[in-house]
């Protein structure tokens, strides 16, 4: 079964073709215009690629209905756009893109494939918020967690490099990105991670601001007279590395920090404090890990980040090879020889895992 893989974000709407095989045999990014996707572009690229079986949408956001992947309808898409505000970054892209591809590929079956379904099992002391019951009832609040695609692949060929089965392996995969997460993956099977009810909880990201008091945001509804809307602009689109450095790319905040810019090394001292931490609370999920994984744009392409990362880490038995490190190609360790925890890099292949999924669903439908 050749899948169609779409992949539409804020920015860009990514498509791609996997065939049984796992080979990813077509691949095509096509940017926005004026806040929207050109229907002729998608077109274009469609008419490319042959015998289109079954095409998957990455969809951020399942939310409480749907902790599963699932094949597309018109009851589902309804239920999408009522959550859109849970990923406020994200939904209305994903469901754009639905509309377009079905226009495009109307007899073609099409699966939702949710990025929060990776995480949908882990055990309730990692899914549940100490807030009222009612909250949790009523509401479905509760822990989803995110880039669930990208932790799957990432600890599956962790296990495949490190020629150990992955059902006996405890993995800390740390997604890298605009957007960034870690997962606990313990035997397959996401067990903690550091998103939350939405993709702004955990680590200090591009635009977003990770982890932040609660109280702090109440303190701004009633002291500064802060709106919901300001407030989810702020810290969706101006926190993070932009808040703290006034640029949102990794690469620009390393180069200012070398160069000496105080706003900058701020920026990446805040930036590695958060990430060392998280890691190290993935490994106290799982009372250990074997390996750490870093995929994703920043952890695939920036060995410093990696380096500083890693010599934070050292009592856990993390140690990082300079050399490995900084000269890696492709998939593989980078550790040191007697490392007691691998340390690998992965170059993430989210269409790879949403297509299995895709053939899944399919096959049990």
């Amino acid at each position: 079964m050749r899948v169609l893989v779409v992949n539409a974000g804020s920015s860009s709407l990514k498509v791609s073709a996997v065939d049984p095989d796992d080979s990813v045999v077509f691949e095509r990014e096509i940017k926005a215009q004026g806040g929207h996707y050109r229907d002729n572009e998608l077109q274009s690229a469609l008419r490319e690629i042959e015998g289109i079986d079954a095409v998957g949408h990455r969809v951020v956001h399942g939310g409480a209905k749907y902790p599963a992947s699932v094949r597309i309808d018109a009851q589902l898409v309804d239920y999408l756009a009522t959550i859109t505000d849970l990923a406020p970054l994200h939904m209305p892209a994903s469901l754009a893109g639905i509309a377009m591809v079905r226009t495009q590929l109307p007899r073609v079956p099409a699966v939702a494939c949710f990025d929060t379904a990776f995480h949908a099992k882990m055990p309730p002391e990692a899914t549940t918020y100490a807030v009222p019951s009612e909250w949790r009832s009523q509401y479905g609040i509760r822990r989803y967690g995110f880039h669930g695609f990208s932790h799957a692949y990432a600890s599956r060929r962790a296990a495949e490099i490190l020629a150990r089965p992955e059902a006996f392996m405890r993995t800390v995969t740390c997604h890298l990105g605009s957007g960034a997460s870690l997962a606990a993956v313990f035997g397959g099977r996401s067990v903690d991670t550091t998103m939350g009810f939405t993709p702004m909880e955990g680590l200090v990201m591009a635009t977003r601001s990770g982890s932040i008091d609660p109280g702090l945001v109440l303190w701004l509804q009633r002291h500064a007279g802060m709106t919901e809307a300001q407030l989810s602009e702020a810290l969706d689109e101006r926190s993070g590395l932009y808040g703290m450095a006034g640029i949102a790319d990794m690469r620009e905040v390393l180069r200012g920090a070398a160069a000496g810019s105080p706003q900058s090394r701020l920026a990446l001292d805040v930036y590695l404090h958060r990430l060392r931490a998280l890691i190290a609370a993935m490994f106290a999920a799982m009372n250990g890990a074997d390996a750490v994984v870093f995929t994703g744009g920043v952890g695939e392409n920036a060995p410093a980040v990696r380096a500083a990362a890693a010599e934070g880490l050292t009592f856990l038995g993390i140690e990082v090879d300079e050399g490995l490190n900084e000269h890696i190609e492709g998939d593989g360790d980078i550790s040191t020889k007697d490392a007691a925890v691998r340390t690998l890099v992965v170059h993430a292949r989210e269409d790879v895992e949403v297509a299995r999924e895709v053939r899944r669903v399919l096959a049990e439908s």
